[in-house]
Order: structure tokens, then C-alpha cells, then sequence
């Protein structure tokens, strides 16, 4: 559809704008204010919810090699089994042996219960690994079948394939298997052929064969999607108080989650307990989804990698932030250091030169991932804080000048703690310094000139985690979503100074989430996009290339007092010749408002105009309606240099206008 001349959102008829706009914005086209970083909306990923086992990363196999404090958690076992810890994986030991039941009418096995079941789609192909061996020699013979265990048909299992182990030695076996059924709460039997000699069972693994980009140790697709299409421009991980731990010793830790997938140690993941009314014991990290896959998953979607690293400080909510037995004296940090250093040298270094860029390269990817960007601690907070952090700052500097430092603001967007370390980042000489904001409806409303007045000189902003928790009820509804966006035209409009801005958290499985609202939810088969998705999206792929100065009555558009609710931006774009306007009104009534494009020479321009709106507040996407609220593009011409906007209340509207 294109409308013409006067421009009325939402389709209020223009006639309303013959009255006169009681609203008056000036644009200035003519001089261009700060450039916008390609970096400004990213994206953050924390393995909680069940965001990588579970969810993006593919393995739809719990507990795949028997490492989980209880072995055989995940699986159901059955007749003659054991489990031995003196397998070919030395930080992963644990195997099961298969033997004969001792009647031909009895079997042996094991069946795995997958993440809340798993999903399978009919004529979909899946990749069953295993290594295995027969320790006492003959053929091992293993059923491996696709079951449907509430099925009332005749057989539980629809798919099944007989896969031969002919070795004493220990090899990797697999076998494709395309599924006869679709279904979300499947199961994975495997079942020892009563003609089998014994068998070794180690790294028990499916994926989809259609993964991300096809790679075999692979992130599901559609989530992979999700993210791709938001177009990021930088790629937080792994966390988030992941980074921190309970303790120190269930930190993530880069250096466990590289080389052979094999061969990576099991961590505690430290979200399975954290939330008593929100309990999954069976929460762990395989680290299938390691930090090679990051840096390949960041390049495959365009995005930069800013990896996060512990600074020796555990989680200081569950520890308090004074010295003590959780957190690592200054003189004792070198390894925490080194753990920094060698990350930048995978990421980047020579292959000639060091063992960890030789690693990388060994893992397929020869050239450096071109590494910019280095988070060091997460939420920590108090005197501690700075003074771990300066050895970190001073050896990275001495050695790699490029990298960009990112510091932390502490858990709080304002108070005591915020207050303090602040200057504590200036004095440092961090590059950046991660603000977050998990805050209320009014918060949001009140927080479109934060920051408008802040320091031009030292550390510019990252605001690392934000999310609107809406009315009591967390979830990602309509008006929450809608908060946010205000909220990001000050964000925009004060790019000199704001540099990134990311969403959190970014994954929940519908069975197992902890935490709300998320940006993507999923089952085992689905997945939606929340109204905060889609509206992160309007921004990362509208920044522009420079800010314009947008005001009302020499004002910024920022909700403040007198502005009845409404929230403004405006940039433009080098590569497409465009102004973009982004309007938010937050308002119970519809807004008049006339947008002058001072600077452009009259005549007719050619452009576009992106609604969103709901007719519910409460309304949001789900499984079963994964589109019920997404925006609306329609093409548009304007005569002249003004446009005239009726926007709805409690709504969005962004203009794109050739230049």
C-alpha cells in the first residue's frame, strides 16, 4: 500500500491534521551529529532457562557421557548394565558396559528422557553418534530406536536403526536415522540385540542432521535464525553470573570448553538451584556450546564477539563482596589473568606461534576471529571490584592495546554502589562500562533522559542487560516491549556516549525457565519471537549511520514532564540516504505531531512508514500464535519537508525518508 502527502499512522484519517499538529518536532537534516557504532544493538546469551543444553545448542541427549553427579540421570536402565569411570576421555571417564540379560526373553538397555523430552519431526533426519567398543571381542550389535512412550499404538518406537560396533578398540560409530513421526516428547532407546557380544557405551549423542549452517556439533536452527535475523551487531557471552559461579569452582571456565567436544568437562550449572520456586536439578553444562562455537556463531551472524571472563570474585550476592574464602586475593590472579590473555591469543594469535591460536586452527578456523572486545567481571560490586580488576587492565594494556576493556557498573542502574564505581572505571581507564537494567514500567517511563547529561569524556556505555518486568507479571506483554523501545531512542540519541545495548536474557524453554521475560521462547519443536524481539529488531536494522538532532520546543522528545508520554529519535543513514524517525507514544490518547525534516530541499520523497501497535496492552506472542503482534511496513510518499503524524496511543511508528 502507499499513502501519499499527509501521513496518517495507524490509519487515522488526515482530516484530523487540518485542525493543526499540537505537536511540533524539528529535525535538522543538514548537520550530522555523532556516528553511530555498527555494535549499538547486540545481543546477550546467559545459559539460563535452558539456553544451551536444551535449547540453542542441539544435542538433544541429557547426560550423554554419564558424568552428572548421578550417573544416570537422564536415563532409564535396565538388565544386565554397569557403569565403569576408565574410559578413553580422561576428563569425562564414566562409560556403561551392555552385557547379555541372562534370558533371551530379557533385554538390556537404556533410554534417554532428552530435555523435557525430545523432539522429533517427521521426515526430519537425525545423526546418532557413539564410541563404543567390544571389550572382549565378536560384533556388538546396539538397536537404537525413536520411541514414543504414551503412545497407544502398537509400538512405542517408530524409527530404529541396528547399528554394529566391530572393535576392541575404541571408535566413534554413527548412523543417520530419519524419523517416521513428529512428535515433542519423544524418547532415545537403545537396546542391546540379543545376538550382541558386550559393549562399551561412551558420548551418547543425536542431533538434527539440519543444523545452523549444517555444522555437526551444531546450534539449532530456528533459534540460530532468530538471532541472525536481528542482525547484531555484538554478541555477548557466556554471561552473566554464569562467569561468576556459586564459587569459584563452578565459574565458567573458556579453557574446559575447547577441543574435542568429547573430551569437555561437565560444570555445574549454577541456575539449577538458585531459584528454590524454580528448581531443576538437573541443570548442567555439557559445554557442547563452547567458546570455538561462539566465535564461529558470532562471524556466521555478523556479529562482534564480547566474551565476558571472570575477574577472581564469585557471585557476590552469594558471597558478599569482602575478602574472604569465595573470592581470590590480588597477588594470587595470575592464572585468572593468563585465562584472559590466552582467550585474545585463540581468538586471535598466530597458529605458528601459540598453542591456543594453534588449537583454534586445529578446530577449523586458521584465521584469527578478529577478537575487539574483553568483558572482565560481571555484577561485581564494592572496593573489591577495582582492585582485582586493575592487574587485569594493566596486563592486557601492556599487551594488547587493541582489545577494549569492559567494566562493570555493578548490578544497580543507580544507587551506592553505581555511584562508586563509575569513577573507579574513569580511573582504571576501562573503554566501556556495563550498565544493567532489570526495572519496572516506571522506571522505563522515567529514564528517556538518562543519558543526556552524562560525561562526554572516559568509558562510554554499554548497557549490557535490559528488560521492562512489566505490572507483576514478567512476561514479554505488548506495553512492556513498548517501554523498552522509548526507553532506546535515548539509547539512540545519545550515541556519542552509548555505544551497545542488549537485551536479557536472551533464551527460555517454555518446560524450563527460570527467569522473565525473555527475548525468544521455544519448546522442543518451536519457537516464537517476543514483542521485545521484534522491536530490538526495528532498531538494530534502522540505526543509521548518525544521529540528527530531533527536539520539541529546543527540548529533547524524551517523556519528560509536559511531553505527554512521548519519546523521539531520529537518525540518518549514510548507506541508504535515508532520515529515519522513530516516535513512541507511551500515552492513553492519540498524539498530533508534525515533523519538520528541516534541511531538504521540497519536492516528493519516496520512503516508508513501520508501525507497531496491539490491541491488547497484556497481548503477546506464543507457540501456538508466534505472529500475533509483529509490525507493519507500508511505502510512502511525502510532498515537502513536513510530515504529519496522528499516532494511536500506546504505540510506535518509525519513519524512513529518502533524503
Amino acid at each position: 500500500m502507499k499513502l501519499t502527502s499527509t501521513l496518517a499512522a495507524f490509519g487515522f484519517a488526515a482530516c484530523a491534521m487540518a485542525q493543526g499538529a499540537s505537536h511540533q518536532f524539528d529535525v535538522n537534516t543538514k548537520k550530522l551529529g555523532a556516528e553511530i557504532s555498527p555494535t549499538m544493538y547486540g545481543i546477550f546469551f546467559e545459559d539460563i532457562n535452558y539456553a544451551a543444553d536444551g535449547g540453542l545448542y542441539a544435542e538433544l541427549v541429557k547426560n550423554r557421557s554419564f558424568e552428572f553427579p548421578d550417573n544416570y540421570m537422564g536415563w532409564d536402565v535396565y538388565g544386565n548394565i554397569q557403569l565403569k569411570n576408565d574410559g578413553p576421555f580422561n576428563k569425562n571417564p564414566h562409560y556403561v558396559r551392555l552385557g547379555y540379560s541372562g534370558h533371551n526373553d530379557k533385554y538390556s538397555g537404556m533410554e534417554n528422557e532428552g530435555f523435557f523430552g525430545i523432539g522429533y519431526e517427521k521426515g526430519a533426519e537425525y545423526r546418532f553418534s557413539v564410541w563404543a567398543r567390544v571389550p572382549e571381542g565378536g560384533e556388538g550389535r546396539i538397536r537404537v530406536m525413536f520411541c514414543d512412550p504414551k503412545t497407544q499404538d502398537e509400538r512405542q518406537q517408530f524409527s530404529e536403526a541396528m547399528v554394529k560396533i566391530d572393535s576392541k578398540e575404541w571408535k566413534k560409530y554413527q548412523v543417520v536415522i530419519k524419523s517416521n513421526k513428529t512428535i515433542d516428547k519423544g524418547t532415545l532407546r537403545i537396546m542391546l540385540d540379543r545376538r550382541s557380544a558386550v559393549v562399551d557405551l561412551e558420548h551418547v549423542s543425536l542431533f538434527p542432521v539440519d543444523t545452523w549452517k549444517g555444522h555437526e556439533n551444531g546450534m539449532r536452527k530456528d533459534l540460530a535464525q532468530a538471532l541472525y535475523d536481528l542482525k547484531p551487531g555484538v554478541f555477548r557471552f557466556p554471561g552473566g553470573c554464569i562467569v561468576e559461579g556459586t564459587d569459584l569452582k563452578t565459574r565458567y571456565q573458556w579453557k574446559n570448553t575447547v577441543g574435542p567436544v568429547e573430551n569437555r568437562p561437565l560444570n555445574e550449572n549454577r541456575w539449577h538451584y538458585t531459584f528454590d520456586y524454580r528448581f531443576f536439578p538437573d541443570y548442567f553444562q555439557s559445554y557442547g556450546l563452547g567458546f570455538y562455537e561462539y566465535f564461529l556463531l558470532s562471524e556466521e551472524i555478523g556479529a562482534e564477539p564480547l566474551p565476558v571472563l571472570n575477574v577472581g570474585l564469585a557471585c557476590e550476592f552469594q558471597n558478599g563482596s569482602h575478602r574472604s574464602h569465595a573470592h581470590v586475593p590480588v597477588d594470587q590472579l595470575q592464572p585468572y589473568i593468563d585465562d584472559v590473555l590466552d582467550l585474545i591469543e585463540f581468538a586471535n594469535g598466530d597458529p605458528e606461534k601459540n598453542m591456543w591460536a594453534k588449537l583454534r586452527a586445529d578446530m577449523g578456523h586458521p584465521e584469527p576471529f578478529n577478537l575487539k572486545y574483553v568483558g572482565i567481571g560481571n555484577e561485581q560490586w564494592g572496593e573489591i571490584y577495582p582492585e582485582n580488576l586493575k592487574p587485569f587492565v594493566e596486563q592486557v594494556r601492556a599487551k594488547y592495546p587493541h582489545i577494549q576493556i569492559i567494566g562493570s557498573s555493578g548490578p544497580n542502574s543507580e544507587g551506592a554502589d553505581f555511584e562508586y564505581l563509575w569513577p573507579e572505571m574513569r580511573k582504571l581507564g576501562a573503554d566501556l562500562v556495563d550498565e544493567h537494567f532489570y526495572r519496572p514500567e516506571t522506571w522505563f517511563l522515567a529514564s528517556g533522559p538518562r543519558y543526556d547529561n552524562y560525561q562526554r569524556k572516559g568509558p562510554k556505555v554499554f548497557a549490557g542487560e535490559y528488560a521492562c518486568h512489566g505490572r507483576g507479571k514478567k512476561w514479554n506483554h505488548f506495553n512492556a516491549s513498548l517501554l523498552e523501545a522509548a526507553f532506546l531512542t535515548g539509547v539512540e540519541r545519545n550515541a556519542d556516549i552509548v555505544t551497545m545495548a542488549t537485551y536479557a536474557p536472551l533464551f527460555a524453554h517454555i518446560d524450563g525457565w527460570q527467569w522473565r521475560p525473555d527475548m525468544i521462547w521455544f519448546d522442543n519443536l518451536r519457537s516464537f519471537r517476543s514483542c521485545s524481539w521484534y522491536f530490538h529488531q526495528i532498531y538494530a536494522h534502522n540505526k543509521g549511520t548518525n544521529v540528527l538532532k530531533l527536539t520539541w520546543n529546543g527540548k529533547p522528545v524524551a517523556g519528560t514532564e509536559g511531553q505527554e508520554g512521548l519519546f523521539a529519535s531520529s537518525v540518518f543513514d549514510k548507506n541508504t540516504n535515508e532520515v529515519i524517525v522513530k516516535i513512541v507514544n507511551t500515552g492513553e490518547k492519540a498524539q498530533n505531531i508534525s515533523v519538520n525534516l528541516n534541511g531538504l530541499k521540497k519536492g516528493t520523497r519516496t520512503g516508508s512508514l513501520t508501525t507497531y501497535s496491539s490491541d491488547n496492552l497484556d497481548g503477546e506472542n506464543t507457540l501456538d500464535n508466534p505472529t500475533k503482534y509483529v509490525p507493519q511496513t507500508k511505502e510512502i510518499t511525502v510532498e515537502g519537508t513536513t510530515i504529519n503524524v496522528n499516532i494511536a496511543p500506546k504505540s510506535f511508528a518509525m519513519y524512513k525518508i529518502k533524503k
